[in-house]
């Protein structure tokens, strides 16, 4: 196993920050149930709802160990995931236990709806991959993955999830469960190691019946935490506070009006560094210069704020300044119109070069063209091929060439000046994620 993380540090007394994690993986892994058993073991559940969902398991049987009802009903709250017995749209979910709280988003698992994933992802600190052992080949060494095993884990760590965690469930349905246990961690161990993924942990689970999940298993072959104590103990996203400043400005307010001394300002949430009053900053696409004569917070006047806050700045003159440009410090984004960046397509109508598209990074829209298909991921050999095109799911490495430039920075340094979604123009579906490289 390898080792746990240090928990972040935090004040005495204080509980740690709020951890962000989506569950990720296959259909019918055990995604819903696994919150379910989260939410009832750590008694987050209404007496309401517990009351609602006897009443709908009346008569159902019961599994061993588990409580009366399907847990999964928990977090599949549209009626066609109760229908179907999947879970279509991202599920958001909220539990608290003595040592932290935890948010948590359900992912569908269906190839049809990773686009819903990668907007789980996006903003996770943590990505719980459940792998189910009864799909797998145990006998195979080593034990292949499923293909959205591989998939899910792989686009969490394109989106720079930070903590990726395998959790190996269904071990009560396997009759050996140490050596399954053994040989599926080593697959993904080497998985992992291939496709550059550091891992926070491989724990063996089973939803169902609660088998380490919130109580360690007091088995030979593992020793290691449950998964609730290794969630407790992953360090949360650090926003990027050291870097320079970047604010895409949301919207334009003006104080005093009516009094003959009006000021414009330039409100949007801070996505990197922090700004003083008497900084200087850069307008782009513009490329003005001004200093920060006033800022504003939730209604009061404040000297300085930082990244993850919403501002308002005021400006020591006057400037041309609307919703979807971006105030930065001096000299550090550069306006471009070509650029490379890395593709998750998640559209059934293929991508291919030549067709525009519209991207839109912080508040702004603009128009686009893919110049080119440089490669696209094989996520079974994770080695780059040659590509025309990209089908729904696939990962490929793009130009594009935009109509107007836009102040854009690789997404490794700025999660929001590096990031932007594809929406094909005559659908209006999004159709993919796009990161700056």
């Amino acid at each position: 196993m390898p080792a746990l993380p240090q928990a972040p540090s935090t004040a005495p007394g204080q509980p740690h920050k709020a951890l962000r994690f989506l569950t990720a993986g296959s259909v019918d892994d055990g995604k819903s149930t696994l919150i379910g058993r989260l939410l009832f073991d750590s008694q987050a559940i209404l007496a309401d709802q517990l009351d609602h969902l006897h009443a709908r398991a009346a008569g159902a049987p019961q599994a061993a160990g588990g409580p009366a009802f399907d847990l999964s009903l928990l977090t599949d709250g549209l009626e066609a995931e109760r229908e179907q017995g999947i879970t279509i749209d991202v599920a958001y979910r909220y539990f608290a236990t003595p040592a932290r709280k935890f948010i948590i988003a359900d992912a569908p698992g269906h190839e049809q709806y990773t686009r819903n994933m990668v907007t789980a992802a996006a903003g996770s600190d943590a990505a719980v991959v459940l792998v189910d052992i009864t799909k797998l080949d145990l006998a195979a060494r080593p034990v292949p993955l499923l293909p959205q095993t591989r998939r899910h884990s792989l686009l969490a760590q394109l989106l720079r999830v930070p903590s990726i965690v395998f959790a190996v469930n269904k071990l009560d349905a396997v009759a050996d469960p140490g050596p399954a246990f053994e040989a599926v961690s080593q697959a993904l161990r080497a998985f992992a190691a291939e496709a550059g993924i550091e891992v926070a942990g491989i724990v063996p689970v089973s939803a169902l019946r609660g088998d380490n999940v919130t109580t360690p298993l007091d088995v030979p072959w593992y020793r290691g935490p449950s998964l609730l104590q290794l969630l407790e103990s992953l360090p949360v996203t650090e926003d990027a506070a050291a870097g320079p400043l970047s604010l895409p400005v949301q919207y334009v307010a003006r104080e005093g009006a009516g009094t003959g001394e009006q000021q414009r300002v330039l409100w949007g949430r801070i996505a990197q560094g922090s700004v003083h009053v008497g900084d200087e900053v850069q307008v782009f696409p513009s490329g003005e210069r001004a200093l920060v004569a006033g800022l504003r917070r939730a209604g009061s006047t404040v000297a300085a704020a930082q990244v993850g806050q919403s501002a308002g700045v005021v400006l020591d003159r006057q400037l041309d300044v609307s919703r979807g440009d971006w105030l930065a410090a001096r000299g550090t984004l550069q306006p471009a119109r070509r650029f490379a960046a890395t593709l998750a397509w998640l559209d059934t109508e293929t991508a291919t070069p030549g067709r525009k598209y519209l991207l839109r990074h912080g508040n702004r829209w603009v128009q686009a063209r893919l110049l080119d298909i440089t490669s696209c991921l094989d996520i079974h050999t994770l080695l780059p091929e040659t590509a025309h095109a990209l089908a729904v799911n696939q990962i490929g490495d793009v130009v594009f060439e935009l109509q107007q430039p836009l102040p854009l920075a690789p997404y490794t340094d700025n999660r929001v000046a590096g990031a932007m979604i594809v929406v094909d123009p005559a659908s209006h579906r999004t159709s993919g994620a796009l990161l700056v490289r």
